[in-house]
């Protein structure tokens, strides 16, 4: 679904992405590993569109999509999450994702005169759609609550959602796991399991729990100082010598982090 081809960002003399190519494969949930600063958030970034690369292509099928803005890309089905959730705070759950859906009607002020019944039956339609996601992610006891109120991972699940209110074709996840307790971490799991295989959502996802990174992603990548180390599955690169060495260093070789 996406190919990157010879992908560069300078940041001065910091080369932050130094030559990476990769693909990620239709109906997978690729895995991107690395220890910090090996670029994996500046790569992200650039296949989002928040940053230009220096040099390099980015490819959606057989579209040239390299530098194209974020909100062009929303609705070419590329979305992302963040590390930290950009949640409306002031808005419940249910009106965070019904805000989602791009050109409604109601946004039109000509539109909401004019045109009531339309204006009104598709804000209908966005908040049944709203309603089974908050269903299909065990949100009702948290429907109408702030969204800033929410636990971090509450807040994760509501990012998930976001991205379903649009069927998006593929999504990067930016350490969704971050700061989320284990019992809400396996419901978030859970979801992208069943939006991939029920729903055939492409997943690519940055992660340093590598439990949870073997329990989703096939195949996974790993980067060190802005470039691609090795690509294989959860137990072969965290087998690879060179990958621990990358994680570890002088530290030790009891594992991958």
């Amino acid at each position: 679904m996406i190919r990157i081809h010879a992908l560069t960002r300078h940041f001065g003399g910091l080369r932050a992405v130094d030559g990476v190519s990769l693909t990620i494969g239709e109906g997978t949930i690729t895995g991107v590993i690395g220890p910090n600063g090996a670029g994996k958030t500046t790569l992200f970034n650039i296949i989002a569109g928040m940053v230009p690369p220096t040099s390099g292509e980015v490819w959606l099928h057989d579209e040239n999509i390299t530098g194209l803005p974020p909100h062009e890309l929303f609705y070419r089905g590329l979305l992302r999450t963040f590390q930290i959730a950009q949640e409306f705070s002031r808005l419940t759950v249910r009106e965070n994702l019904m805000m989602v859906p791009g050109n409604q009607s109601g946004e039109n002020l000509v539109k909401v005169w004019l045109q009531p019944s339309r204006v009104r039956n598709e804000e209908e339609a966005v908040a049944r759609k709203a309603a089974e996601v908050i269903e299909f992610l065990a949100l009702e006891e948290v429907a109408d609550e702030l969204a800033g109120n929410l636990s971090g991972g509450q807040k994760k699940l509501l990012e998930l959602g976001r991205t379903m209110m649009v069927d998006a074709r593929i999504v990067l996840l930016d350490e969704v796991g971050a700061g989320v307790n284990r019992t809400l971490l396996r419901s978030i799991g859970d979801a992208i399991i069943r939006l991939n295989r029920e729903r055939g959502y492409t997943f690519c996802m940055i992660e340093h729990d590598m439990d949870f990174v073997s329990r989703l992603c096939d195949p996974v990548v790993v980067m060190a100082e802005g470039r691609v180390l090795t690509t294989g599955s959860a137990l072969a690169v965290t087998s690879d010598p060179r990958v621990i060495e990358a994680y570890l260093g002088r530290r030790g070789a009891r594992g991958v982090p």
